[in-house]
């Protein structure tokens, strides 16, 4: 696994990226799916570096905005159009060696929101989105807005494409479940969001049992405020996730199938559901 940190700029709000890849780089032309991230409020890439350069070791390219509001998804697509021009110049460390019909988005809380806003309003860009506890709505309507888009999310406009939400259990700015209904109280939990995607998206949901907001910072052990165990139990299924949807890895497609999928029946996770079939 290789790394470049602010080598390579800029977004269109002016932030740099830095990026993890395999060290194999288009070895044997091999071309490697690029995943986009977005970063947790006042949180930058390297906070998340362990689970990123995890994601670049099985054969992905990861770019990450060095931006803090993420939500709108902006940045991310930003990521998704510089790695393309990138692979048109053959001058490009990444030149041809990237597969750009097969991108991913994934992100942490309000970077949650930025991968779902991605893969909705990215116009076929990105192909799968994984959130990572990506935050209730009412906490959603309080971040900031860029170039007047909206970090909250429309479920509804996701049209194409698939959706893996991903929570901790003991997450209160991300809940898993909700006591009273959207229709009521609005959508504030991963249930109401993953509910409210159109029935024909391929989508999944669960959540670390025991996991708290950031969990998912742990490089790999927990340092920070807000973390239980750290990033361990996320790594598997985000990554299978992304060898199925952007690799057609049929394998790791199966843990997420609706009736004998791993992910429905680990114990070390809970509030599972899947449309995922064979």
């Amino acid at each position: 696994m290789a790394e470049r940190t602010g080598l390579d700029c800029c977004t269109s709000t002016g932030d740099s990226y830095d990026i993890w890849y395999p060290a194999d780089l288009g070895e044997g032309g091999v071309t490697h799916p690029v995943i986009t991230w977005g970063n947790g409020t006042m949180a930058d890439p390297q906070e998340y570096a362990h689970l990123l350069a995890h994601l670049a070791s099985w054969g992905f390219v990861v770019i990450a905005a060095d931006r803090t509001d993420t939500g709108t998804g902006i940045q991310l697509l930003d990521a998704v159009r510089y790695l393309t021009r990138e692979n048109s110049d053959a001058n490009s460390i990444f030149g041809g060696k990237l597969d750009i019909d097969a991108v991913g988005a994934t992100g942490h809380s309000q970077g949650g929101l930025g991968a779902f806003n991605a893969l909705a309003r990215g116009a076929g860009a990105v192909s799968t989105a994984v959130t990572l506890e990506m935050p209730m709505a009412v906490v959603c309507a309080s971040l900031p807005t860029v170039d007047g888009q909206s970090a909250c999310i429309d479920p509804t406009a996701v049209t194409a494409g698939s959706v893996l939400l991903v929570n901790g259990s003991a997450d209160g700015i991300s809940p898993a479940t909700q006591a009273l209904p959207p229709e009521v109280i609005g959508m504030q939990s991963m249930q109401a969001y993953y509910d409210a995607l159109p029935a024909d998206v391929p989508k999944a949901r669960a959540a670390v049992v025991g996991a708290q907001h950031n969990d998912i910072q742990g490089q790999p052990h927990c340092t920070n405020l807000s973390c239980t165990e750290g990033v361990y139990r996320y790594l598997g299924y985000v990554t299978a996730w992304f060898m199925d949807h952007l690799r057609g890895d049929t394998r790791a497609r199966g843990a997420f199938l609706a009736d004998t999928g791993e992910l429905l029946h680990n114990l070390y996770w809970s509030d599972q559901a899947s449309t995922i079939t064979r």
